[in-house]
C-alpha cells in the first residue's frame, strides 16, 4: 500500500462529503469540487476521515491511491480555507488592474494584455505590481498563474517580467568585451 495512502484524510466541521457512484464530491464555504475515482481506488469514510484503499495489488492502484488521497486532502483544503498564489511584476512600467473578473496587464509590449477569469477564480492587485489569485482548486489557480506569467516570463540579464513572489530569478553576468 502506498505510504502517502496510509494517512487519513480529516474532514473538518462544515466540510460535506457526498460520495456517488465512481465520484466523490466536497462542499464548504469555499465552494464545490468534485473529482473522478479511478476504479482500482477505494473510498472510505470513518468518522470525520477518508481513507484511501487499493482494490488490487498492482502497481497501478497503489500508485493511483496515494495520488487520491492527496487530491483529497487538497479538495478539503481548497472547500474549506482556499488556495492563493501571488505574482509580481517587476520593470519600469509594469503594471496590473483588476476589474471585475477581467485582469489588465501592461507589460511593455505595444498593446495592452487582457485577460479574463476563468469560472472560481478571484483576482484581487493590492499595489499596481502585486497580483493575488484566490479559488478553491488548486490545479485551477496554479494555472491561471502559470498563464499570466507565460504572458511575459522573468528574462536572466535584468529580472523584468512577471514572477511567483517566492521565486528566485539567478541573474546572468552580461557579456564583456
Amino acid at each position: 500500500m502506498s505510504r502517502v495512502a496510509k494517512n487519513p484524510v480529516v474532514v473538518p466541521g462544515g466540510v460535506e462529503v457526498v460520495q456517488g457512484a465512481g465520484e466523490i464530491s466536497m462542499k464548504g464555504p469555499m465552494g464545490t469540487l468534485k473529482q473522478v475515482l479511478p476504479g482500482d481506488v477505494s473510498v472510505e469514510r470513518e468518522g470525520d476521515s477518508l481513507l484511501c484503499k487499493a482494490q488490487n495489488d498492482s502497481t497501478q492502484a497503489n500508485a493511483m491511491s496515494g495520488t487520491i488521497r492527496a487530491l483529497l486532502a487538497n479538495m478539503v483544503q481548497g472547500v474549506s480555507k482556499g488556495f492563493e498564489r501571488k505574482l509580481s511584476l517587476v520593470g519600469v512600467g509594469y503594471r496590473a488592474q483588476a476589474a471585475g473578473d477581467t485582469l489588465n496587464l501592461t507589460l511593455g509590449f505595444s498593446h495592452p494584455v487582457t485577460y479574463k477569469m476563468p469560472a472560481g477564480i478571484k483576482v484581487e492587485t493590492p499595489t499596481q505590481t502585486e497580483i493575488l489569485l484566490k479559488g478553491a482548486d488548486k490545479q485551477r489557480v496554479g494555472q491561471v498563474a502559470a498563464e499570466i506569467r507565460a504572458f511575459r516570463e522573468p528574462e536572466p540579464y535584468k529580472g523584468k517580467g512577471v514572477r511567483y513572489s517566492d521565486e528566485v530569478v539567478i541573474l546572468k553576468e552580461t557579456k564583456k568585451k
